[in-house]
């Protein structure tokens, strides 16, 4: 499940060419990363707010239909909406192929060192990740802030006044995390 912006961006251009929400396909899949959940609803912005649960990467998701500004699943058989709170420049059947992909990346993740294991399973970051293993263990930037995903700068918050910066080197992995103290000890793994 590498991350190709080429690929995101034409499947964005083809889906804004393409079919109305509402006849968007249904499909089965995984999730693609750690989504935050209040039960019912999983923002793309994925705050780590009071009462909200990790689901974690590669739970089994079905895409059901389409509403307003929302991917409807089933995750665990629980009805639930990925809401397009802030990617609105991704159109609906490429949002819904961003968050629940067709390969299980469970076998990506085995074959990653153990640090990086640690840190998706614990949705943190860590000096080394690629953006791939980024996006698995913290979620997609929202592309209102984050048009471009070989950026060597995605903004993403853990909640609406705990923003961090994840820098990631040349080669396109992370070489810092910038934030708070506060916001640092609950997305760094050290």
């Amino acid at each position: 499940m590498p991350l190709r912006t080429s690929a995101l961006a034409v499947a964005a251009l083809l889906g804004a060419l393409s079919l109305p929400a509402a006849a968007q396909p249904a499909f089965d899949g995984f999730l693609c990363c750690n989504l935050r959940t209040d039960g019912s609803w999983i923002s793309d912005s994925n705050y780590a707010e009071s009462g909200k649960r990790i689901i974690p990467v590669g739970t089994p998701t079905r895409v059901t239909g389409y509403g307003r500004q929302r991917v409807n699943v089933l995750i665990d058989g629980k009805k639930q909406d990925i809401g397009n709170d802030y990617s609105r420049d991704l159109d609906l059947g490429a949002f819904a192929k961003r968050y629940v992909v067709t390969e299980d990346p469970a076998a990506r993740i085995a074959g990653f060192p153990p640090k990086i294991r640690e840190a998706i399973k614990s949705a943190r970051v860590t000096k080394g990740m690629t953006r791939e293993q980024v996006a698995m263990s913290v979620g997609y930037p929202i592309s209102s802030e984050n048009p471009n995903l070989d950026a060597p700068i995605w903004r993403m918050w853990l909640g609406s006044f705990s923003e961090f910066q994840v820098l990631f080197d040349n080669a396109g992995r992370v070489r810092a995390v910038e934030t708070d103290a506060q916001t640092r000890n609950l997305v760094v793994l050290e």
